[in-house]
């Protein structure tokens, strides 16, 4: 039986998929096989040692200790694309509110003390009027799951849209002409769009993406829109723009205390990825990893080991989590001839520091030959299934 810990509610749609005869599912963390999680922090957490894989059930992984957990030999994975329309319709909604006003005009229509608000109304709209986004150039900044679905939206509302990612592959940018223009130099993108949407992860280089010297670049009177993670945007640079109306609205799913102080800010408590839909389709991907890696060692969607899937033979399968160094699979292919064994099939993949090994056979496994494995240097994990 393997033990699935769940952080966070997870869609049931999601555990639906797991073979009851095969797997627990419990909120108790107690040397889980792996672990689902939205958004809880683990970094301070211990998840025992026989922890094998971890799942966000979304895309970001800042809340996962993803360094660490690769030198133990646990295999993070994350579910892109599986919220990405749901993020897409709420960025749309927030570029059109904050271009319309329609948070402060609702505000005061709500406040009226009239019992004729129709009169009062026609006295008090012209304090909110806005300008339509058609015909309006927008950048967006990270061209993957959601800014390419935003790409397509923004052009069929009628907006001039440019992108920019420098890890995007060409292939993929031949497909998504038909919504935009790439720029090799995000700077285009600072200096001449009226509306500007960033969709990238949080890491160490994109923390602080946008900060002072990006700000000022931007056109006076700029609409600003993060709904990717709050840090990628320095706060004190932006509460400065916001305040000098260089900036003249901003959308965020991650507002800070100072620009909720701030009245051309709108803000909303992390909805981007909160619909019944994006929960459905995030739970049944990331459980779909789980069972596939566990039960066959195939790694689909990981942040930090290559992706390696192949069907199984009939006999045993050997996985091996290690330091990506020359001569490492020579070193593992005589430790299985020493023991009179024949590889059928064998897949090595590497990512970064690290390695992926997968080693078929026509038979039965010993755990002999899983024993001499682990004590090659530089081994992190062996597995046999």
């Amino acid at each position: 039986m393997y033990t699935i810990n769940t952080y966070n509610k997870i869609g049931q749609a999601g555990l639906d998929m797991y073979d009851k005869e095969k797997y627990v599912i419990t909120d108790v963390l107690d040397q889980p096989d792996a672990i689902m999680v939205h958004s809880a922090p683990l970094h301070n957490i211990d998840m025992g040692k026989n922890l094998k894989a971890i799942v966000r059930v979304g895309a970001g992984v800042n809340t996962i200790p993803v360094d660490r957990l690769t030198e133990e030999g646990v295999v993070v994975f994350n579910t892109p694309g599986g919220n990405a329309n749901a993020v897409k319709e709420l960025t749309i909604a927030a570029i059109v509110m904050i271009s319309r006003n329609v948070q402060a005009a609702s505000t005061w229509v709500k406040g009226l003390n009239t019992t004729e608000p129709g009169k009062e109304v026609e006295k008090g709209k012209e304090a909110f009027r806005g300008p339509e986004i058609m015909g309006k150039k927008i950048g967006i900044i990270g061209v993957g799951s959601i800014g390419s679905r935003m790409a397509k939206a923004c052009s069929d509302l009628g907006m001039d849209v440019i992108g920019y990612d420098p890890y995007l592959l060409p292939a993929r940018k031949k497909e998504l002409r038909a919504y935009l223009n790439f720029t090799n130099d995000v700077d285009e993108i600072y200096k001449t769009c009226d509306y500007i949407t960033i969709h990238v992860p949080l890491t160490d280089e994109t923390r602080n993406y946008i900060g002072k010297a990006e700000l000022d670049m931007m056109k006076p009177g700029v609409y600003l829109i993060n709904y990717a993670r709050g840090p990628v945007i320095n706060n004190e640079a932006l509460v400065e723009a916001l305040k000098s109306g260089k900036v003249k609205a901003f959308a965020t799913d991650f507002p800070t205390a100072e620009q909720l102080e701030l009245p051309n800010v709108m803000a909303t408590p992390h909805l981007g990825a909160g619909t019944p839909e994006a929960d459905e389709n995030c739970a049944k991907m990331a459980a779909k990893q789980i069972i596939d890696f566990l039960e066959n060692g195939n790694i689909v969607n990981s942040v930090n080991l290559p992706a390696v899937s192949f069907p199984r033979a009939a006999g045993g399968r050997i996985t091996l989590i290690h330091h990506n160094k020359p001569g490492m699979l020579g070193t593992i292919t005589e430790k299985v001839a020493a023991v009179g064994m024949n590889i059928e099939n064998l897949v090595n993949k590497s990512r970064d520091s690290v390695a992926y090994t997968i080693l078929d056979f026509d038979e039965d496994v010993p755990a002999t030959l899983a024993e001499k494995l682990a004590e090659i240097d530089g081994i992190l994990r062996v597995r046999v299934l």
